[in-house]
């Protein structure tokens, strides 16, 4: 196995076992998701949109095996663009890289059941670019409600837990999550009505702390894991810990929702700060171009806060879904957005 492997490298074959670069919506989106799924391959046969779902099909497959005992040739240098101090390959404009996102679960993702009902195209795995030079990733082609971030952001970065603290600022996103019915239902009757528990702000400011009410003051308790980001980019700019979490195992029972925008990482280059999210859950029509959002926002302030200019916002899904009741309306968001951008 470790030599086939070894060749299948040497001869630069990726993971798909082809020497080509992947057009894949979950990255680049180079070509578009017609690009990615319209292929050909040596033999000259042209790919099923949806053939890598079977699982019986595999490019590596088709390469041949080294005699044994034979020198393997030595692995490719990288090329130019991933050389030291060479300019990034060029992105797809944001908003394009999402909507390339959105085309591909219509065309390929799974069905799959969810813990609302309503059911899902889902697919496991995607990633996409933003800039935030000199440019802010908000969608164009479709409202994305910029108070409801900028107030949502503000909340977690206090700490709160309070969703009525939201819902007096006009903000509703987290009043079904908070009310009286919901919280009995998951048990926690002897909690006040919009305590939410240890969900996003407690975990930033507190991580660690033990939970009590939405009212208690916490100061001083727990790792203030926004502090440290700040405290670290500032001194400690090349470190690969500077990372704001806000899955906690131990605290998951008490929280009104799971967090869905798990983890994120900061990442400082020559005076640039840019940011990777990990959200494990994505609904792509509604959460996630809000959560594109909040997350750029959250760098464009960090940056300005330690003198840096903001650089991208790399977004990496776990389960990126669509609602089958959001299924006709993306399909017009994407058809529409082909004749405005």
């Amino acid at each position: 196995f470790w030599p086939a492997l070894s060749h299948l490298l040497a001869r630069g074959a990726g993971p798909h076992g082809s020497g080509r670069r992947p057009t894949s919506p979950n990255g680049t989106g180079r070509g578009g998701v017609s690009g990615a799924l319209a292929g050909k391959e040596a033999s000259g046969k042209v790919l099923s949109p949806c053939l890598q779902r079977s699982g019986t099909y595999s490019r590596a497959s088709t390469h041949a095996m080294p005699a044994a005992g034979s020198e393997l040739p030595r692995p490719p240098s990288p090329p130019p663009a991933q050389e030291q101090g060479a300019e990034p390959r060029p992105q797809p404009h944001g908003e394009l890289q999402y909507l390339g996102q959105i085309e591909h679960i219509l065309r390929c993702g799974f069905r799959k059941d969810d813990r609302t009902g309503t059911g899902t195209l889902s697919v496991f795995g995607m990633q996409a670019r933003y800039s935030l030079r000199d440019q802010f990733p908000l969608l164009t082609t479709k409202r994305v409600f910029w108070k409801g971030v900028l107030e949502e952001l503000l909340w977690f970065i206090k700490g709160s837990t309070n969703a009525k603290e939201l819902s007096s600022k006009g903000v509703k996103i987290w009043d079904a999550n908070g009310s009286r019915d919901f919280l009995d239902s998951l048990g926690f009757s002897s909690r006040e009505e919009g305590d939410l528990g240890p969900v996003y702000g407690f975990q930033w400011r507190h991580f660690g702390a033990e939970y009590k009410d939405m009212n208690s003051d916490y100061s001083g308790q727990g790792v203030d894991q926004l502090q440290k980001v700040i405290d670290t980019i500032k001194t400690n700019p090349d470190d690969r810990r500077i990372i704001l979490c806000a899955w906690n195992p131990k605290d998951l029972p008490l929280m009104a929702l799971p967090p869905c925008h798990a983890l994120c990482q900061f990442y400082v280059v020559n005076g640039e700060l840019s940011c990777q999210l990990y959200q494990r859950s994505g609904d792509m029509g509604l959460g996630v171009p809000f959560n594109i959002a909040s997350y750029a926002l959250l760098t464009y302030m960090i940056a300005h806060i330690t003198g840096l200019k903001p650089g991208d916002f790399v977004h990496t899904l776990g389960d990126a879904h669509i609602y089958l009741n959001h299924i006709e309306p993306l399909k017009i968001q994407v058809r529409n957005a082909c004749v405005t951008l």
